[in-house]
């Protein structure tokens, strides 16, 4: 892996730390862009152009969390802090005088359909429908959109990350007070409002059987590094564990791993107004995501966490599976 300069946008967010500090634990110069608290703010374009030549890895991570209500301001700049943040990484690579060799930008796993039948690939995977979606592919299309001959580019299309905070720790406290149970998805009514902006949930898997595909975020970390060192991969790439589970598997192992015997189901309802009361949506948890890494295990990637228990167990500093 080469030693050179590493621009990180969306720097702030779960994996963008966790990259910086990867990063300048090797020895690299690290440059990071985001909002605040960084080197660069995106408003800087002069600077991030001069981050940019001569680097040999751009990240691109930054986005507003899809973890909120879909309301039409919300929905605006999910779209926006994508594309906007994406075209300013894009426009210094096309001006660099010496462009880096990679730039690996985000995108997600949620592109795929809900999946009940089989697992989505690079090769074979479907394409979806719904707001989600098409904010995927207008991320992934930002990223394509210009002529760079000289940069590799990777849509990294991440499964649900897996890692000290992040999404688990509302799971862990759910789970102490005996609401870590299967999520069952049902019946809700969908307004014509939501089916219009495509952001309504339709009845899926249902007694918690919809596919949850996951990675731990040291096999993010682990993933970059291999990207760097295999110019052969390039375009979209999953990054998802190779063993995915079900929603009632991976909350049975939740409960396991914090030594939580009780979780009864969550039926569709109750989720419905909890998302409400806490502000986000149950396409997060019902949508049946199967994804595996096919070009990551062709190419030979091992994975440092590719069952779930070892994932959680680290995640939750619960040490190591018993032998």
């Amino acid at each position: 892996m080469t030693g050179g300069r590493v621009v990180i946008g969306g720097s702030s967010g779960f994996m963008g730390r966790r990259l910086v500090e990867h990063h300048r634990a090797q020895g690299r110069e690290v440059v990071t862009v985001s909002r605040s608290g960084a080197d660069l703010s995106w408003a800087d374009q002069s600077g991030i152009d001069a981050a940019v030549d001569g680097s040999d890895l751009v990240i691109g991570l930054a986005g507003k969390s899809v973890n909120c209500r879909y309301t039409p301001e919300n929905r605006a700049e999910i779209f926006s802090s994508r594309l906007d943040t994406t075209a300013a990484l894009s426009r210094a690579i096309a001006r660099a005088t010496t462009p880096p060799a990679l730039w690996v930008d985000s995108s997600t796993a949620t592109i795929y359909r809900h999946s009940e039948d089989r697992p989505m690939t690079e090769s074979n995977g479907e394409i979806g429908t719904g707001f989600s979606v098409e904010v995927a592919k207008a991320w992934e299309r930002a990223l394509f959109a210009d002529l760079l001959p000289g940069t590799r580019r990777v849509a990294l299309r991440s499964a649900i990350v897996l890692g000290h905070g992040g999404v688990l720790a509302p799971l862990r406290g759910l789970a102490s007070v005996g609401l870590g149970g299967a999520q069952h998805d049902g019946r809700w009514p969908v307004s014509r409002r939501r089916r219009a902006a495509g952001t309504g949930h339709f009845p899926g898997a249902r007694a918690g059987r919809q596919r949850f595909s996951w990675v731990h975020v040291d096999d993010v970390v682990g993933i970059v590094d291999f990207l760097e060192e295999h110019p052969q991969l390039e375009g979209p790439v999953n990054a998802a564990a190779p063993n995915p589970v079900d929603n009632a598997t991976f909350m049975a192992t939740v409960r396991g791993v914090l030594g939580v015997r009780f979780g009864p189901p969550m039926p569709r309802w109750m989720l419905e107004l909890g998302a409400i009361g806490i502000r986000t949506e149950t396409e997060l948890i019902l949508k049946s995501r199967w994804v595996l890494p096919g070009k990551l295990v062709e190419a030979g990637y091992a994975f440092r966490y590719p069952t779930l228990e070892a994932a959680l167990r680290e995640s939750f500093d619960r040490g190591a599976v018993a032998a």
